[in-house]
């Protein structure tokens, strides 16, 4: 099976890495009550994308600078695997990268990463910090046909970094540079705690740039080694909702790309939302619009139907799940068929060859082999044995106003059409339950039980009739 989730490499280097990932910014453009590094990407938060990419390198610590909203952002990013450090009064990227220093040792590598740049690959990270040592700098730029807003990176005739200029302090040439900052950058540690000391806020926003260490290197003789970034995308930083609505769209056509490539035949690329991991079998086809969360877990020839959200699920080979359902935190078994408009709920288990249809709800239950409920159905905190037919419009009765109760179906079992099952109650295998039933005790095994009212007449009953105005 092919997973969509980044893979786990064992790093081998020999200078430990530090990783700091600069997330203060309030983001004012966004035009949002939530910080901008947890406005979310395909279901995640920004900075969450950076921390994977970060933990992917396996380093000896990551550390988060952050600021406006610090306690909506800690609080999304519960769990996470990383210090936090405050910086209270936002002065700059020197000045973040200043936060976080005491955290890092001087011997080891500072890897800098931004909390709103999700796309960046743990490819191109890898080359970039084996590019930097103990002696050595690296820097990622990135060639853009517009580069405005990006400070330029200035090169020598011998195309060697000489410096980075904002554009805000740039000259008329120096707007004319293609090659931006992508602020990412590999530096030694003890150097840059050197380096951001000598830091002044000088310039036109009055701030501390870390991009102002390159020609303090350049004039140390430390090599600045530069690597272009593979493609625009992966650098590309959010700002507000409409950068935000082309990141999402360049994460699609990732996520689908990968998918075609492990095999997925996809109905239309641009249609497919992948929100967490994807593995999938052989010969998988979805059709458009299908969102998934979580973990999926998709066995050989499964088809997906159009309009379906699958989250945290397992769906066995050969099973075909029809247009427009909802299964969350459930399994499904081998060859079964699902839907259309049916909903598969927290903890439930349906085993080979069931069959689940049009506005069905299944709830904590577990369906043995060969099990049917085709029809308007709902079966709630049910243990339903094999070969079970649940008839149209029946009801398992699961909540009494307060608590849940169980119900166990046996093999073999039938419900008529509008029959209610109120749990606790066991039924037994091979019985049959009248349409119309409404059974509150135990059903007995290979018995027909019937509990409904006697169908009466009135002949002479009159329907009553509105007043004439």
């Amino acid at each position: 099976m092919a997973a969509l989730q980044p893979q786990q490499y064992r790093v081998v280097r020999t200078v430990k890495l530090s990783i700091v990932i600069l997330a203060a910014g309030q983001g004012k453009r966004m035009k949002s009550d939530l910080p901008k590094v947890v406005q979310p990407l395909a279901g995640r938060p920004l900075l969450r994308h950076v921390i994977d990419a970060a933990e992917s390198l396996q380093p000896e610590t990551i550390d988060v600078v952050y600021g406006h909203g610090g306690d909506q952002v800690r609080s999304r990013l519960e769990g996470a695997a990383v210090g936090w450090i405050l910086q209270a009064e936002q002065l700059g990227t020197g000045h973040a990268v200043m936060q976080a220093m005491p955290a890092v040792p001087d011997a080891n590598l500072a890897l800098i990463l931004y909390g709103d740049v999700p796309l960046i690959r743990r490819e191109t990270l890898a080359q970039l910090v084996a590019m930097a040592g103990p002696k050595a700098m690296s820097l990622l730029t990135v060639e853009l046909p517009d580069p405005t807003g990006y400070g330029r990176i200035v090169r020598d005739a011998q195309g060697r970094v000489r410096r980075i200029v904002e554009q805000k302090d740039a000259t008329r040439r120096e707007l004319k540079i293609r090659e931006g900052n992508t602020g990412v950058m590999c530096v030694p540690a003890k150097l840059l705690r050197r380096w951001l000391g000598r830091l002044r806020n000088d310039n036109a926003q009055k701030e501390y740039y870390l991009t102002d260490i390159i020609a303090m290197a350049v004039k140390e003789k430390v090599k600045v080694a530069p690597l272009v970034a593979p493609t625009v995308a992966e650098v590309l930083g959010i700002n507000d909702k409409l950068q935000l609505a082309e990141v999402e769209a360049e994460y699609r056509r990732l996520r689908a790309r990968e998918l075609m490539l492990a095999g997925v035949t996809l109905a239309d690329p641009a249609r497919i939302d992948v929100r967490g991991e994807l593995v999938t079998g052989r010969d998988v086809f979805i059709d458009v619009n299908a969102v998934f969360e979580g973990r999926v877990v998709l066995g050989d020839r499964v088809r997906i139907g159009p309009g379906c959200v699958l989250r945290d699920a397992s769906i066995g080979a050969d099973t075909q799940v029809h247009a427009h359902c909802v299964i969350e935190s459930a399994t499904i078994g081998r060859d079964c068929s699902i839907g259309p408009f049916s909903r598969a709920r927290p903890t439930s288990q349906l085993a080979d060859r069931v069959h689940i249809g049009n506005f069905v709800e299944v709830k904590n239950s577990q369906l043995g082999d060969d099990s049917k409920a085709n029809h308007l159905a709902y079966v709630g905190d049910a243990a339903v044995g094999a070969r079970v037919n649940i008839g149209a419009g029946t009801i398992v009765a699961n909540y009494d106003g307060a608590n849940k109760h169980r119900t166990t179906i046996g093999d073999d079992a039938h419900t008529g059409s509008n029959s209610v099952l109120v749990a606790p109650i066991s039924v037994g295998a091979g019985a049959t339950v009248g349409a119309g039933s409404t059974v509150t005790r135990e059903v007995p095994a290979g018995k027909l039980t019937v509990a409904r009212a006697k169908q009466v007449t009135l002949a002479h009953w009159q329907r009553p009739r509105k007043q004439a105005k």
